[in-house]
């Protein structure tokens, strides 16, 4: 078990004319699932690939526990690897892909083959052993490239987006296996995806990233209850938040001629233009009296236990959609008009000039 310090690591590839990573500070818990999201192109898989020893690092320093890896060959870094494409050896069993790295490193036949089963029994595996890759689904293979990282016994584990080849119903029960298994071994886990369903359900806590730069790190539930930027708000959450442009008056949020009520704590830093956010599931649908933000519904996605409601408005500042959830059994239907309004608790207020959160 180890922690993983991140001290201004900067990536910047030859030719390029700015940092892919210009200079990363970032420090990973003992044991802790830490996840890397953002958009592609973000640099998290750079970063990911930093701490693995398998990008050059320009400038900074990267620690496990107290050991300076920074310029440590990979293979003395006692760091498993699990990649997206699985990276399995097609001529060998599942049993010599899991021992093969054991293998390299000259421990005995018979510490291998106890290695072996006891990672294909966490990973229910054992029925498998003697087939070749071909042979098995595609989480499968994926399970067989975590058995190959677990049997390593390493300080860190590195996943860089392991689930994104699996189709859905098979990426949700593996991410759940991954969490538990993490969980189950106690080992720091360093592990990259796009997909912020898969970042917030897997991670203790998650750092989002934007052109190299963290954005925020926090516990899933805070970086939803609480963005601190423009970014972030609208990058969290599926779907993703209501953003609004509008103006402060009076303390209140206005977009057109309709007020949004909002906590004290913005009205008081408000100015100027502003941008508020509400999450699909905050607004309220009121009677058409009541005086609710009008929105004219285009699209219903029916889920079973709710909906979403998918919409536009004529008022000055909204976006081209604006998503409400509905239940289930709200007889909603295209080309209705719903009425919309929600409570300043569930206001989210941003600058929208510097995209800085407002609210409280």
């Amino acid at each position: 078990m180890a922690t993983v310090t991140f001290e201004k690591a900067q990536r910047w590839y030859p030719g390029a004319d700015k940092p892919t990573v210009p200079g990363i500070d970032l420090e990973i818990g003992d044991g802790e699932f830490m996840v890397l999201v953002g958009p592609s192109g973000c640099g998290k898989s750079t970063t990911l690939r930093m701490l693995a020893g398998l990008e050059e690092i320009n400038s900074g320093k990267i620690f496990i526990g107290d050991r300076d890896i920074t310029h440590t060959p990979p293979k003395d870094r006692d760091i498993a690897m699990v990649f997206q494409n699985y990276a399995l050896y097609p001529h060998m069993t599942v049993a010599d892909n899991m021992a093969f790295a054991l293998k390299m490193a000259k421990v005995s036949p018979d510490e291998r083959k106890r290695r072996v089963a006891e990672a294909a029994e966490i990973l229910g595996l054992t029925e498998f052993l003697e087939r070749k890759p071909k042979a098995l689904s595609g989480g499968q293979r994926q399970r067989v490239a975590m058995g190959r990282a677990i049997v390593r016994n390493p300080q860190v584990f590195c996943m860089d987006e392991p689930l994104s080849n699996l189709d859905a119903k098979m990426r949700v029960q593996t991410r759940t296996d991954i969490a538990r298994l993490q969980a189950d071994l106690g080992v720091t886990t360093v592990y990259v995806t796009h997909d912020q369903v898969e970042a917030m359900t897997m991670g203790d806590r998650v750092a989002v990233m934007k052109l190299g730069v963290l954005q925020q790190v926090d516990t899933p539930l805070n970086l939803y209850d609480k963005p601190v930027n423009l970014f972030v708000a609208g990058f969290i959450g599926s779907p993703q938040m209501n953003l609004i442009e509008a103006r402060a008056a009076d303390g209140q949020a206005k977009i057109g001629n309709y007020l949004v009520p909002v906590d004290p704590t913005a009205s008081k830093k408000m100015q100027g233009g502003i941008t508020v956010g509400v999450r699909p599931e905050a607004w309220r649908i009121v009677s058409a009296e009541e005086g609710g933000l009008p929105i004219n519904v285009t699209v219903v996605e029916e889920l079973g236990a709710d909906g979403y409601v998918y919409g536009t408005c004529d008022v000055e500042g909204t976006p081209s959609n604006v998503i409400v959830r509905v239940s289930a059994r709200d007889s909603v239907r295209k080309g209705d008009v719903l009425h919309v309004t929600t409570d300043p608790k569930n206001v989210h207020v941003f600058d929208t000039e510097s995209g800085e959160r407002l609210s409280d």
